[in-house]
């Protein structure tokens, strides 16, 4: 069939699903293809799944729906996560052309002839996951001031509630080299930070010796990495999302806290602070290393934001052990939480555990939780009223207003015009917002 005039896309879940996402649009285009935005009329739609909640899942169904309401002849792609778990499932949605599995959605052109010969029930090309064993490079241009970069796949831990495995398959990294050379291409275009992702990001190094055709070893640490990336000249800012607290080294902290272009700015997954629970979900550390992190943290950068990824009603959370993880996170200095509701997930074993937690007392928990970041996010952003402080400068959906953020990750809006947009401002932080971020006024100019 001819080829289609134009493509949009639409991502689910994750900076890593974001940076890849990013690269598949940038395949089209270089295959011909028309981009435009997924509340426009397109040829065809690619909707890159998530599937860490039940909600992830109604969401992809939402996302369908939207796009035939947009183009009832539109061809339907479906990708990511959630189409390598429930490929069938997918295709069984009405308006679902294509499902493509983890091994095969970089390939996702090879198939566009094929959808013309699937009428009815979505074509499905979706093999084991074991197939899913190369690297793909990926990084979001474009569509946002930060660019995300992926240097790691996949994921190895077995954690019972997590179906991140079963979709994306063994943990994998780039190599340093190739990086670095991904690095490059993004400063050229001229982009001020750079957020370093992966499925397990501090597990960096396994997959790439594999890869490259040589006995499976490790060619480099995250540790490395990041020391190769702090001579790239061009970057004003790397940020390092999520990290395993266990992963997370004292050595990285130090060189986080020395570096002139890696922010202090951690998000480390918690979970739970019971270590009950923690030996349960089979994490692979306790509270009192995670404890332990926060603190070196604090030592060595006293203005650093830290965030937390914590779930509630894990099968098995009574009142005491919520109770403790309330606590943990009350006593520990961190800065805002990433509150989850637990909810079961097909093939994990925490699906078959015993001791299921009423779906009311789990919201509630979530509430309590989510209040209590709330609180923690205000303590922090009022330590900085009245200080100036670089930000980089974003746009805004208010007419007249532009947004940003601090090196340790305090969201500010000031006034100005768009040719501010990624540009770092020097800008006093007045007062916090009802929204929850900060006022702020412009001083001057520091990168054009």
């Amino acid at each position: 069939m001819a080829t289609p005039q134009t493509a949009a896309f639409h991502t689910l879940g994750c900076k890593l699903n974001f940076s890849e996402t990013s690269s598949i649009r940038r395949m089209f285009e270089d295959h011909g293809y028309g981009t435009v935005e997924f509340s426009d009329a397109a040829s065809v739609y690619v909707i890159n799944t998530c599937s860490v909640t039940e909600f992830a899942d109604k969401k992809c169904r939402y996302a369908v729906r939207k796009a035939q309401k947009n183009n009832p002849d539109a061809k339907i792609v479906v990708i990511g996560c959630y189409a390598q778990l429930k490929p069938t499932e997918i295709a069984e949605i009405p308006g679902v052309d294509l499902v493509l599995g983890a091994a095969q959605k970089f390939r996702v052109l090879d198939y566009i002839d094929s959808l013309s010969q699937s009428p009815g029930k979505g074509l499905v090309i979706a093999g084991d996951v074991k197939e899913a064993n190369s690297f793909h490079e990926s990084f979001s241009f474009g569509d946002r001031t930060r660019t995300f970069l992926k240097v790691q796949d996949g994921c190895d831990y077995k954690c019972t509630f997590c179906t991140i495995p079963l979709a994306r398959g063994n943990s994998r990294s780039n190599t340093v080299a190739k990086v670095i050379e991904n690095t490059q291409q993004i400063t050229d275009k001229g982009v001020k930070e750079i957020v370093l992702t992966g499925v397990n990001l501090g597990d960096f190094g396994n997959g790439t010796a594999v890869i490259e055709g040589l006995k499976p070893k490790k060619e480099a640490l995250f540790v490395d990495l990041i020391r190769e990336l702090d001579g790239v000249a061009g970057i004003e800012r790397f940020r390092i999302s999520s990290i395993e607290p266990n992963l997370l080294t004292k050595e990285i902290i130090d060189f986080v806290a020395q570096s002139k272009r890696f922010v202090p700015h951690f998000h480390i997954p918690l979970q739970s602070g019971s270590n009950e629970i923690l030996a349960n979900m089979k994490r692979r550390y306790r509270s009192e290393l995670y404890r332990d992190r926060i603190d070196w943290i604090r030592q060595r950068m006293p203005d650093c934001c830290i965030g937390v990824d914590v779930i509630v009603g894990f099968p098995g959370e009574t009142n005491q052990h919520f109770l403790e993880t309330k606590e943990f996170i009350q006593s520990l200095d961190i800065n805002y939480l990433h509150v989850f509701t637990y909810s079961e997930r097909a093939n994990t074993s925490a699906a078959d555990m015993l001791g299921k937690v009423n779906i009311e007392v789990r919201r509630d928990r979530n509430a309590q939780l989510r209040n209590l970041s709330a609180l923690k996010k205000r303590e922090f952003y009022r330590r900085f009223v009245g200080v100036e402080m670089e930000v980089l400068i974003e746009k805004s959906h208010e007419e007249g207003f532009l947004t940003g953020f601090t090196a340790n990750y305090l969201k500010v809006q000031i006034e100005g015009q768009d040719d501010l947009v990624n540009s770092i401002q020097k800008v006093k932080l007045e007062s916090l917002l009802p929204n929850g971020s900060m006022k702020g006024s412009l001083i001057a100019a520091l990168c054009e």
